[in-house]
């Protein structure tokens, strides 16, 4: 069934009207007709409307309001992804995954050692297309809200910007004692904000460890195995969400 996020206004006693760029896709893209249903989240409340298509035209679709389920589909903490920029189009592989997996922020950061660099105007529009791989990843997983991708930090900006953070994780090859990542892990609390800072390809330097130790952030190891960029925020991001869904 196809989602949609929708705003407060856009609802009406029991009905819901879609407005704006969704209604080309509706016609157009997924060609749905009068009669057919789908949900609806308005990025505020737990709700998660149900509806069914009674009337399209170009000012706008609207839906009849079959049900309202009370339920909520984010996780209980605020869990921010501070991604090193990776080489490719792996961020946009990272971005869907990471907000299918419960994400509330995402942070692309340029460390010493991210090979790409991208000047004002290539930045601004990755930006616009990742916010948009965000919003389609969250309307397939059903999520309340679209997770925010921020404009591109530096370390020590991403650094300062979860410095009053409840639990800060830094995964490191060099670091050791599997059993202080179980436990930096067990300790998150529902209502805490986690701050998960993932190296790009070639990891941190040994400068930027110590800046981020001084900081308060320590350095947890993944396991055994060097793990790629990508793959290091899949396997934390779903530790962190089978702990705090258990």
């Amino acid at each position: 069934m196809n989602h949609f996020f929708i705003t407060p206004d856009q609802i009406n006693e029991n009905k819901l009207i879609i407005t704006g760029s969704d209604i080309r896709h509706i016609k157009t893209v997924l060609r749905m007709k009068v009669g057919d249903e789908a949900s609806f989240s308005d990025g505020i409340s737990p709700s998660l409307y149900r509806g069914i298509m009674t009337e399209v035209n170009d000012e706008g679709i609207s839906f009849d309001i079959i049900y309202i389920q009370d339920t909520n589909h984010e996780l209980p903490s605020q869990v921010y992804l501070l991604q090193g920029l990776p080489k490719a189009d792996k961020m946009e592989s990272i971005i869907q995954k990471a907000v299918e997996l419960g994400i509330y922020e995402i942070i692309p950061v340029k460390t010493a050692r991210s090979i790409v660099r991208l000047d004002e105007k290539k930045a601004q529009t990755k930006l616009k297309r990742w916010q948009n791989i965000s919003e389609a990843a969250a309307k397939q997983s059903k999520r309340q809200t679209i997770p925010i991708v921020h404009n591109i930090m530096n370390f020590d900006e991403a650094v300062r910007f979860i410095s009053q953070m409840d639990i800060k994780i830094i995964p490191y090859e060099l670091a050791d004692d599997f059993e202080k990542t179980k436990k930096a892990i067990e300790r998150i609390e529902p209502g805490q904000t986690i701050a998960i800072l993932i190296g790009p390809e070639g990891g941190f330097t040994s400068q930027e460890i110590n800046f981020a130790i001084e900081a308060g952030i320590n350095p947890v190891t993944m396991g055994k195995r060097i793990l790629r960029t990508e793959t290091a925020a899949f396997v934390i991001l779903s530790w962190i969400m089978y702990h705090l869904e258990e």
